[in-house]
């Protein structure tokens, strides 16, 4: 399931605390640093985008988070998402991009999601392959180096 976050999310995030009534998986989603980065790249998108990040939910735990990486141009949304370490292999990555197209699909704003992979992160492509999404390339990121590109209709 996924839960669109809120600024308090991102607040308890960071403070270490579970946000609403979750509990934590054993093995953290992100660093602090990284989830600083996240509230902040939320906040931005924010301003006009709603909504910008998901929290990534199973049976009352948070599993992961899926943020819209920059604010969306055009109608196309980019997401980039991960999965705490321990809960990763259980299918939930698949579940919660699948939840967020059929969030797209539903959104008149939305014509398409895109997202990028590692080359040799296949877990992550099998996933947004099972969504629906189709590889339209590849890409260099000064910080990720080379990495493979995505993209779902939803029109």
């Amino acid at each position: 399931m996924i839960l669109a976050t809120t600024e308090q999310d991102y607040a308890a995030l960071i403070e270490g605390r579970a946000p609403r009534d979750l509990r934590f998986a054993d093995t953290p989603i992100a660093s602090s640093d990284i989830l600083d980065i996240l509230d902040d790249v939320a906040a931005e998108v924010r301003q006009t985008f709603s909504p910008a990040s998901w929290l990534i939910v199973s049976d009352g735990e948070l599993v992961g988070l899926c943020s819209v990486t920059r604010p969306p141009k055009d109608g196309v949304v980019d997401i980039g998402y991960g999965i705490a370490p321990s809960r990763q292999q259980r299918g939930h990555a698949g579940a919660a991009i699948r939840d967020i197209v059929r969030w797209a699909k539903a959104t008149p704003a939305v014509r398409a999601i895109t997202a990028d992979t590692s080359p040799d992160n296949i877990a992550s492509q099998r996933v947004l392959e099972c969504a629906g999404f189709v590889r339209t390339g590849t890409r260099w990121d000064d910080e990720d180096g080379r990495l493979v590109t995505w993209r779902c209709e939803t029109e």
